[in-house]
């Protein structure tokens, strides 16, 4: 007999062929437009550096490094041994990203042991600390870097309401494209990008963001919920498969309180070439790009 979890995944999948023979399908409704985008910043000298961060199981560093490298910043590859061993220090990046992937194979649950590292090794905890105090830089979790940053909250100024990522509520790994719809917030990659609505990759066995019905409206209240999964309708679900891991009211990432650190379950990086998108753009460039642009043009 299938217990109640597995026959709620049952259900879910069952009616997963009804849903997709009525949706709508992926679009595009973007609240910007591309001249606010700067074509290249490839004649700038001096670029920002921003620390790709990657440690025990991380894989989407090629993809992250790219999206900035596109943006006008160096980007640079930073293992957590290598600031224990001072070849490198915060000090010196404007950025800094926790990419997504497997760190320590989720074996302490996904993100805990990269955050453990940092908590418990002296050198990580005062570098993170100090980097994470400083109000001109700024930070973007991303999959498995979201799990980490929400098991960060400790020491994250501005932090103290965000939720946690739990196990999808379909008890499966979920690897798909989805839809969001991208809040007014405070973070510092979603300037002039209110209210559009974007296909983007999920892939995650743990994105359900858990949090009490006081903490969402905290968050609420203090424009920190930075996406939502939506519906056919456009409007923020719970709804499988249109929310893919359960996530209260459908959210996909929030923000700091002042905008500098940046949490998400879905994938930006991989969609920045207009070759990876799925649905046509007007103007040939991805909208995921004007993200990137964001924290770049945050730095002026």
């Amino acid at each position: 007999m299938l217990s109640p979890t597995k026959l709620l995944a049952f259900t879910i999948a069952s009616d997963t062929d009804e849903l997709l023979s009525i949706v709508k399908g992926l679009y595009i409704s973007k609240s910007f437009t591309y001249k606010e985008i700067p074509k290249s910043f490839g004649i700038i000298k001096n670029k920002p550096k921003v620390a790709i961060l990657r440690e025990q199981g991380v894989n989407g560093h090629y993809e992250m490094a790219n999206a900035f490298a596109k943006s006008g910043f160096i980007a640079v590859d930073v293992t957590m041994n290598s600031i224990i061993d001072n070849e490198e220090s915060l000090k010196s990046y404007s950025g800094m990203v926790f990419c997504g992937g497997f760190s320590y194979g989720d074996v302490l649950g996904a993100g805990r042991g990269w955050a453990n590292k940092i908590l418990h090794n002296s050198k990580l905890f005062d570098e993170f600390s100090n980097y994470f105090d400083n109000n001109d830089k700024f930070t973007l979790g991303v999959c498995n870097g979201c799990q980490t940053l929400s098991n960060l909250n400790s020491i994250i100024p501005g932090s103290d309401h965000w939720p946690s990522f739990l196990n999808n509520q379909s008890e499966r790994f979920e690897s798909r494209i989805v839809m969001i719809n991208i809040n007014k917030s405070n973070s510092i990659f979603t300037t002039d990008m209110q209210n559009s609505k974007l296909p983007i990759v999920i892939s995650h066995g743990e994105g359900r963001a858990s949090l009490s019905k006081e903490q969402f409206k905290i968050l609420s209240k203090n424009d920190q919920i930075l996406m939502n999964y939506i519906d056919d309708s456009g409007n923020s679900t719970n709804e499988y498969p249109f929310n893919p891991n359960g996530s209260f009211e459908g959210i996909a990432g929030v923000s700091s309180v002042n905008g500098n650190v940046t949490l998400m379950m879905p994938h930006p990086e991989r969609y920045t070439n207009i070759c990876q998108f799925p649905v046509n753009s007007d103007d040939n460039t991805s909208p995921w790009l004007k993200f990137f642009y964001n924290a770049r043009m945050h730095l002026k």
